[in-house]
């Protein structure tokens, strides 16, 4: 990684968690209401909306999510790979969390009360459609937040960014495979078609530009190596609200789409939160006893627990709705893994802190003695 980059990563990693990501969960709430009463009040606007769509993709929705997403990977740095080898137990354990656990076990989750306990109480002609959504949730490993969380546990900065860097190439390549498996397990048929593109929409072309953007940002003029990660950090702050506001004006218009299932049917948020939430505390829990297991010091187990929990749920609402459409129950449930994600991951963080104790207790290793060094 070059010095530039080295200046930025500590700098983004570092970053506070600011009042709009602090209060999501409150913005995404006031989403929703907003949402279902102007989709039941003023319906004609959100039925034009939905109609301005080429191949499938909805152009107005596309935009918002390239919003939401390009920000957040401005942050990523690739040269950041060369660092795998120096976490590879934590990076190893992270990567079959996300990868070997989280899609499937969600699937599981989604059978077990979606399809069969629940099943009941649900609309049955979406049944296999709120499945579609849980499965695209769990398909792809959060790229930005997992800073913010990161940062909180005072994991190692390193780890955090070689790891996410790691996640997202492979996302290039195995998003469509794995989503398409598992949608074929659950009988759901597969827009093979529709899925490609929504890879190469939502995570090939952003990944592209937020790159080639990232090294103009740090090849700022002479002295590039003072000002280049400075540039990075202001453009950054510019963004950070232009993304979430994107995020939640996509909130309204799914929203305004669903608004007369929910109000019929206001438990169906609740029910959808049921697996989601478990499938957090699930994986993290897994991810986090398995590094304790191999040694791994709690700098790292942390933000590896973290980042083998939560979910790049951008990236899930776009694919929901370039697949399914707006009022899909695939939309619906991939936006209740918005709704959830602050609380219950910051619930995470604060096990993942209180436990440091216990967690150390008998993982004494070079590993923790270094962790140590570096927070002091």
């Amino acid at each position: 990684m070059s010095g530039q980059d080295a200046v930025a990563e500590e700098a983004a990693a570092k970053a506070p968690m600011g009042i709009f990501e602090r209060y999501l969960t409150v913005w995404v709430a006031l989403c929703i209401i907003a949402g279902v009463v102007l989709g039941h009040f003023l319906p004609a606007p959100f039925h034009a909306i939905g109609r301005i769509e080429v191949a499938q993709v909805n152009l107005p929705v596309a935009v918002l999510i390239w919003l939401m997403i390009i920000p957040m990977l401005l942050k990523i740095d690739f040269g950041a790979l060369s660092q795998v080898k120096e976490h590879w137990k934590g990076i190893g354990v992270t990567l079959f969390i996300n990868w070997a656990v989280k899609p499937f076990s969600m699937a599981l989750l989604g059978y077990i009360f979606v399809s069969t306990l629940f099943r009941p109480y649900l609309p049955a002609d979406q049944i296999d459609s709120y499945i579609a959504g849980l499965i695209l949730l769990a398909a792809a490993p959060c790229t930005a937040m997992v800073f913010v969380w990161s940062n909180l546990c005072h994991g190692e900065p390193h780890f955090t960014l070689s790891q996410v860097a790691l996640n997202d190439l492979i996302m290039v390549f195995a998003f469509a495979p794995i989503v398409g498996l598992l949608l074929g397990l659950s009988s759901i048929t597969v827009p093979w078609n529709t899925l490609f593109l929504s890879v190469v929409l939502y995570i090939v072309v952003p990944v592209i530009v937020s790159q080639i953007w990232r090294k103009a940002l740090l090849a700022n003029g002479p002295q590039a190596l003072a000002n280049g990660p400075q540039a990075l950090a202001n453009t950054l702050a510019k963004l950070g609200p232009v993304s979430l506001l994107a995020l939640l004006t996509t909130l309204v218009l799914l929203f305004g789409f669903q608004g007369e299932q929910i109000i019929t049917q206001p438990l169906i948020i609740l029910m959808l939160a049921v697996p989601i939430t478990i499938q957090v505390y699930f994986n993290s829990g897994v991810a986090y006893l398995l590094n304790k297991k191999l040694g791994v010091a709690h700098c790292v187990a942390g933000p590896s627990a973290l980042i083998g929990a939560s979910n790049f749920f951008e990236l899930a609402v776009a694919a929901a709705i370039s697949l399914f459409g707006f009022q899909s129950g695939a939309a619906l449930a991939t936006v209740v893994g918005v709704l959830i994600e602050v609380p219950v991951m910051l619930s995470v963080v604060r096990i993942v802190n209180s436990s440091k104790n216990w967690y150390e207790a008998k993982t004494v290793t070079p590993d923790v003695v270094t962790c140590v060094r570096e927070e002091s």
